[in-house]
């Protein structure tokens, strides 16, 4: 897949066929536009090409300057577009100014700069000021302009449709699984290892401390999970806390704490990727450190016997 950083650097192709959104998440619903892009793509003859934006959005256009907890940093968003086979990524820069453009601006700028043969939107995707670029806007200028426009309904599941809100929502709310089933894979955060306290290691349970490397990047509700661990290409279960430790400390620093199952190396430094598979239980305070290690071996077994 070739990437671009400017629709500039995008060359000119009339059979270009274009679908535009920020995709977090990369999840079914999405998918069901990108299958949607490379099989009209496949028809024409022509180019798939996705435009997305950098930062979030919302992280530009929100009031409150808080910031927006992303699904996918930008570089795994690329990295699943090529595996799913996207000709031409496109990542935009996000400003105010971009979003205040007038949608037949901007779409000036994708029929003369790129080539447009054919668009695919998805159901609730509007851009431009005031969001006035939709579906319905694209047809009539489509007619003009002798391109082809492609509406994808959204993906239900039971009588919900997928979105990327739902999915954080799960994450955070301990429903890892519809958060998973929605992702279509399990969720998960590159990180670097860096050092802890040693607290583990004391207690018989050593633990790889996992720092993402986006802090951006939505860190799931508190609790214990079954894991698996990727590191220099080798992949390892394990069993991880996200959490302040309330057992051991008074601290409201959220740490994410890693124990693999048959591993004894050293890891620091090392960039490794977190799969989230299973969540066990919340995170609770123990009275008494025996307390705790008990039900660390209810919970490793728990783990062990769902990988």
């Amino acid at each position: 897949m070739k990437l671009h950083h400017s629709i500039a650097d995008v060359p000119f192709r009339a059979d270009t066929v274009v679908t535009i959104g920020t995709f977090d998440g990369v999840h079914r619903g999405h998918r069901l536009i990108i299958d949607e892009l490379i099989a009209t793509a496949g028809k024409l003859n022509g180019r798939s090409l996705i435009i997305t934006f950098h930062p979030h959005p919302q992280e530009v256009l929100r009031k409150t300057g808080s910031s927006v907890p992303i699904l996918t940093t930008i570089d795994e968003r690329a990295a699943e577009m090529e595996r799913l086979g996207v000709d031409d990524m496109a990542i935009l820069p996000f400003t105010r100014e971009l979003a205040d453009t007038p949608w037949q601006e901007f779409c000036e700028w994708l029929i003369r700069g790129v080539g447009v043969a054919h668009i695919i939107v998805g159901h609730d995707h509007a851009f431009g000021r005031n969001r006035e670029g939709n579906a319905e806007s694209l047809r009539r200028l489509g007619a003009e302009r002798g391109f082809g426009i492609t509406e994808i309904g959204p993906l239900v599941v039971g009588d919900e449709a997928i979105s990327s809100t739902k999915i954080r929502r799960g994450l955070l709310g301990g429903d890892l699984a519809r958060a998973n089933d929605y992702l279509g894979r399990p969720y998960s955060i590159q990180g670097t290892v860096v050092r802890g306290d040693g607290r583990g290691r004391t207690l018989g349970i050593p633990t790889a401390n996992i720092r993402p490397l986006d802090p951006a990047k939505l860190i799931p509700m508190n609790g214990v999970y079954c894991v698996s661990l990727t590191v220099d290409g080798e992949r390892f279960d394990g069993m991880a806390n996200i959490g302040v430790r309330p057992t051991f400390t008074e601290g409201v620093e959220k740490t994410m704490e890693v124990n693999l199952f048959e591993f004894d190396r050293n890891i620091y430094g090392h960039v490794v990727m977190l799969e989230f598979r299973k969540f066990v239980r919340s995170e609770q305070k123990f009275g008494s450190k025996e307390e705790f290690l008990a039900q660390l071996e209810r919970d490793r077994g728990a783990c062990r016997a769902s990988s």
